[in-house]
């Protein structure tokens, strides 16, 4: 018995282990595709002019998950609620931050960039998108640094810490 209680448990590390790694390696991706959006939202500003509430009905059919439903719940809270847009986007950025990989920095980056979002003309919008993009490059080597240091290390701790408590409790 006490042989598959210590299996289960190094199984459970391990995994956790894994699922670390997969975070470390999700981020770079979900960054990208915060950036793809953003290219999507300046074009569709600066060339189609739509408003924000129908840009934000485009980008959600053209990205993938978990952009896709930051985007659909950023067009039906704007047609829902008269609310101010910066606390409609604060929200939908802590349910994109819930079920992302994206990291503290690339949350900063967004919720500065939200806060200038309308505000200004077409040209001062599109400086305002180019520097959230160069942010988010930066972001994106880190994180890519990051994974690179780190990836294989967090699977090999999962299940070296797991062996390790089994080991100390036998």
């Amino acid at each position: 018995m006490q042989w598959i209680g210590a299996l289960l448990f190094i199984g459970t590390t391990t995994w956790i282990g894994f699922e670390w790694s997969n975070r470390l390696a999700n981020r770079p991706k979900h960054i990208r595709q915060v950036k793809n959006a953003l290219q999507i939202l300046e074009a569709e500003m600066m060339y189609s002019q739509l408003p924000l509430q129908d840009a934000f009905e485009s980008i959600k059919k053209q990205t993938p998950f978990p952009i896709h439903s930051f985007f659909d719940q950023l067009y039906k809270n704007m047609n829902k609620d008269s609310k101010d847009f910066y606390v409609v986007w604060q929200k939908s950025l802590d349910d994109l931050m819930d079920i992302s990989s994206l990291g503290n920095n690339e949350k900063e980056i967004l919720l500065q960039f939200g806060q200038t979002l309308g505000q200004h003309d077409f040209l001062q919008q599109q400086k305002h998108i180019q520097l959230a993009a160069n942010h988010l490059d930066r972001e994106l080597e880190n994180a890519r640094d990051y994974y690179q240091k780190y990836g294989k290390m967090t699977k090999s701790l999962g299940v070296l810490c797991g062996i390790f408590v089994v080991l100390l409790l036998l």
